[in-house]
């Protein structure tokens, strides 16, 4: 059937409805008369079965009586409205927008912006959404969503859309928290939630609704991405970046008004940072990630000596991470690594110098102040925190508060491999230091270990010592 015979059989089921209402006969709804009385799609409107509307050159008719609203648009809603024959064949989607990216926050709004999309005919405007529900439809590439709580979290994805009523594939997600409310400052824009380390691959991982809805923690650092062949990631090497276990904890998370941070690396395993070739590469990998799960922060745990300790690939990450906050100017970015009693060890002092001469802007330098046999784990955490401090100084010549602001412990629950112990009173102490401190991440090896086991040893699934399940995670939760 040619466009003009689909037109003209449309034309003559509207004129037997018109003709009840007094307004035309089948032989006088010629197909001008349905492109005349076809008025343009409106909200507020009250819309009849069989109705027939325009929206942006396209044809569409009433499937069932409503009264329409803002959102409701005939492309967005195929329950209540069919469409017609206008438009053409155009069945191709616009490309997915890129660098979704929040560019200011109130304490009641959320301002975004995101990259242009490119379409066979043309674009003509973008689905905002807000947590999978659509917010407003667009014709630029910026939106203000406001009305918001304060001091909360949101994730929004955007869709664009052409003529014809295709549809794009979601581009990346952006999870984007509020200003704190009231006549005060708000919170520290730099200060992330603590976020313990949760790990899908091992230990019994604990459901994260059950731990939040226990502790009041808002955010996790879900483990770890690595190379499944080449400087492809993938979750611990081999499960996929969505529709496994992983997603479904990080979609539960986010249900529940929480945040993740994703970490790269960590001590074994077949990791990016050799594998990839060049920074760019690495820079992609990571961004695969980020497009497909959507974090608030992006953490790189460096480690051992195939990262750490291998400046080539130290350099190759460190410029990764330029590629990786141009683009996403959003996402805080956070390398973590091991340290010394009384500070980092060479290799981390080179690590920060060389962050300071390739200019790679970095939100937070995380250390690990476990496994170097300690007696005394207060003591000498906060040693270790005053050693990172110093080499900070040093590096890009700043205040004692300005690198207090850019610093973050990352601890170990319960036994540790060299049998070192941190109980919950230890990490409470360490916990309040660091907020005195102004200190601006906080995290523990693992949430799948805080569980008691008095006399259990280095375990997976628990922490070695006698304590109630989540009391690690309780008190992150107050960072």
């Amino acid at each position: 059937m040619t466009f003009r015979s689909r037109l003209t059989a449309l034309a003559t089921g509207l004129a037997l409805v018109l003709t009840g209402a007094g307004l035309a006969t089948p032989a006088q709804a010629t197909t001008q008369q349905i492109r005349q009385l076809a008025a343009a799609w409106a909200p507020w409107t009250s819309y009849a079965t069989g109705a027939v509307v325009t929206y942006q050159g396209v044809d569409y008719v009433c499937l069932q009586g409503h009264t329409s609203q803002p959102g409701w648009e005939p492309p967005n809603v195929p329950a209540l409205w069919k469409r017609g024959s206008g438009g053409g064949s155009d069945t191709s989607a616009p490309s997915v927008p890129g660098n979704l990216r929040s560019t200011g926050v109130t304490s009641s709004s959320v301002s975004l912006a995101w990259n242009a999309s490119t379409d066979n005919v043309g674009v003509t405007g973008y689905n905002v959404y807000r947590g999978g529900t659509l917010v407003t439809t667009v014709s630029g590439t910026s939106h203000t969503d406001t009305g918001r709580a304060a001091n909360t979290s949101y994730t929004y994805t955007v869709r664009a859309r052409d003529a014809a009523g295709n549809l794009s594939g979601a581009g990346n997600a952006v999870t984007v928290t509020t200003s704190g409310g009231g006549s005060g400052p708000g919170p520290d824009p730099a200060k992330m939630a603590g976020a313990p380390y949760l790990y899908m691959g091992w230990g019994n991982p604990p459901n994260p609704g059950t731990v939040m809805d226990a502790t009041g923690v808002k955010s996790f650092t879900m483990a770890f991405i690595l190379s499944s062949g080449g400087c492809t990631p993938a979750w611990d090497g081999n499960r996929p970046l969505t529709g496994g276990a992983d997603q479904h904890a990080i979609n539960t998370i986010k249900s529940k008004g929480g945040n993740v941070q994703i970490s790269f690396g960590g001590w074994q395993g077949n990791k990016l940072g050799p594998n990839c070739s060049s920074p760019q590469a690495y820079a992609n990998a990571v961004q695969q990630v980020i497009n497909a799960v959507g974090p608030a922060v992006v953490d790189f745990d460096i480690e051992n000596t195939d990262e750490f300790a291998n400046y080539t690939v130290q350099d190759r990450i460190l410029n990764a991470l330029k590629i990786v906050k141009q683009n996403n100017p959003n996402i805080k970015i956070v390398v973590t690594f091991g340290t010394e009693r009384t500070g980092p060890n060479n290799h981390g002092v080179r690590l920060i110098n060389q962050a300071r001469a390739l200019g790679v802007p970095i939100d937070n330098f995380t250390i690990m102040p476990f496994d170097f046999g300690s007696s005394n784990i207060y003591q000498d955490t906060v040693n270790a925190s005053e050693g990172l401090k110093n080499a900070l100084k040093n590096a890009y010549g700043w205040t004692d508060a300005q690198a207090y602001a850019h610093m973050g412990i990352s601890g170990m629950n319960g036994v540790s491999d060299q049998q070192e112990m941190t109980t919950t009173g230890t990490w409470t102490q360490i916990r309040d230091w660091a907020r005195s401190k102004g200190l601006t991440r906080l995290a523990y090896w693992a949430v799948n270990r805080d569980r008691g086991c008095p006399g259990g040893g280095v375990v997976a699934h628990c922490s070695g010592i006698a304590q109630a399940d989540w009391d690690f995670t309780r008190i992150t939760a107050g960072f």
